[in-house]
């Protein structure tokens, strides 16, 4: 259930909510040195302002591959190259985008609801192969039965604060 929610918030840092974050660039990819290789692996990604990220590319002959990977991440970034200085300007949110961010927040919430509910569910039937073989009497399994939903309640709320935090920053203008 943890890992759920761990997850949920790497999930989160992906979405763009106008403001720049070095993670915004993790799932760029470059083709450099005739293989793919995440951006992190040929460049070093800073964050001097707010709407802004820059990226230091450690070889001169990758700065092209590496502009070009950023503009077709599908982010709907426009590079602009100085040097060896790549700038990416993070544009403000309109409203309509700022809605779809907040419904794709929500599915993925969702299923980290639905992962937390697998686990309950398997963690269940656990309890009640162990009193079929005859481990674990009637009375302990009522007692662990509570736990867990309690556990599952917990990472639920957890789950829907994330989201809640997460919304919140998506509308923030």
């Amino acid at each position: 259930m943890e890992n759920t929610v761990e997850v949920l918030k790497k999930e989160f840092t992906g979405l763009r909510t106008g403001r720049a974050h070095a993670s915004l660039l993790d799932p760029v990819t470059v083709d450099a040195y005739g293989q793919h290789m995440p951006l992190n692996q040929c460049a070093t990604v800073g964050v001097p302002e707010p709407r802004l990220i820059t990226v230091q590319v450690w070889d001169k002959g990758q700065v092209k591959a590496v502009e070009k990977a950023i503009r077709e991440c599908g982010l709907g970034l426009n590079p602009q190259t100085e040097g060896q200085v790549i700038r990416v300007p993070i544009p403000p949110l309109n409203e309509e985008r700022r809605k779809e961010l907040q419904k794709v927040a929500g599915k993925y919430a969702e299923q980290a609801r639905v992962a937390v509910r697998n686990v309950r569910r398997d963690g269940m039937d656990s309890l009640k192969k162990l009193e079929k073989d005859g481990h674990i009497s009637e009375d302990e399994i009522k007692k662990h039965e509570k736990e867990v939903q309690v556990l599952t309640d917990e990472t639920v709320k957890r789950i829907d604060e994330t989201l809640g935090n997460k919304e919140k920053e998506i509308l923030q203008v």
